[in-house]
């Protein structure tokens, strides 16, 4: 990734009923537009309509294939979470593939499992942390996520959710914002951990993230904020790039929408009344 804008990237909902090939087309595309990292939907581990097997043949065979003509290699964290015997598994046949990420949804998985697989210490584990409202919301037995998320670092997790400014669910811009400091903040020996934006993201948020942050050292994830751009997926990919250069150099959200066509194009989909 170039200096001066996150990492970029996108979820493919193969939940929905995509086949690994169209799946593997959509990564192509995504790829050839300048994508850093795709990942499963969390939802997603392995069905009769996209078998977690053939899902790695197809994808990787796309990556490898890309890196081999560009040099760049994008990360896709295929989902797999399970039971131990399935877990290993499936890890096995991602590194097999040449594939770089695995996701983990912690809660399911727990804390001693998780500590074994990032113990492999072959792939970069990818923490999605779905079921997260259930052990935070309420005020009185509720964990912060800043001692959470020290928990998921001491077992070895990479890279840990932290929703997103103006996101789908319930949590405040305010608790967003403590969790990405959180992520970056030294603890004990751990190295900082990836923090991964991610709910109803589009370009139009990077600027208050950006500002209320001052980091880059994100993972920035669009799902429909790339897939439904007007122009398609390659353009939403741009449109995103495009938000984060506007942040960074310190222009405003409607200088940036006047200076990048699909930066433009994507305010007129996402902006309006957002």
């Amino acid at each position: 990734v170039e200096s001066g804008r996150p990492m970029i990237g996108t979820i493919i909902k193969p939940s929905v009923g995509l086949t690994p090939e169209y799946t593997a087309d959509l990564v192509k595309t995504l790829a050839e537009a300048g994508i850093d990292f795709v990942k499963d939907d969390e939802l997603m581990t392995s069905t009769v309509n996209s078998p977690f097997a053939v899902r790695v043949e197809k994808i990787m065979h796309v990556i490898n294939d890309f890196a081999e003509k560009t040099g760049k290699k994008i990360m896709y964290a295929f989902n797999i979470t399970g039971d131990m015997e399935t877990m290993e598994a499936n890890y096995e046949k991602v590194l097999t593939a040449g594939g770089t990420c695995a996701m983990l949804s912690i809660n399911s998985v727990g804390w001693a499992g998780v500590k074994q697989v990032c113990g492999w210490g072959e792939l970069s584990i990818h923490g999605h942390r779905n079921g997260w409202g259930m052990l935070n919301r309420h005020p009185l037995l509720g964990i912060n996520f800043p001692a959470y998320n020290k928990l998921w670092r001491l077992a070895g997790v990479d890279q840990m959710h932290v929703n997103g400014i103006r996101n789908k669910f319930w949590e405040s811009d305010d608790s967003v914002v403590r969790s990405i400091k959180s992520c970056l903040t030294s603890f004990l020996n751990n190295e900082s951990v990836l923090p991964v934006v991610s709910s109803g993201q589009w370009g139009g948020q990077a600027f208050e993230t950006y500002g209320r942050t001052k980091t880059t050292d994100l993972l920035y994830m669009a799902g429909g904020g790339i897939m439904a751009h007007p122009s398609g997926p390659a353009s939403g990919v741009k449109a995103l790039q495009q938000a984060w250069k506007g942040a960074v150099k310190g222009y405003t959200l409607e200088e940036t929408e006047k200076r990048y066509k699909e930066f433009g194009e994507s305010v007129e989909k996402f902006g309006k009344g957002n």
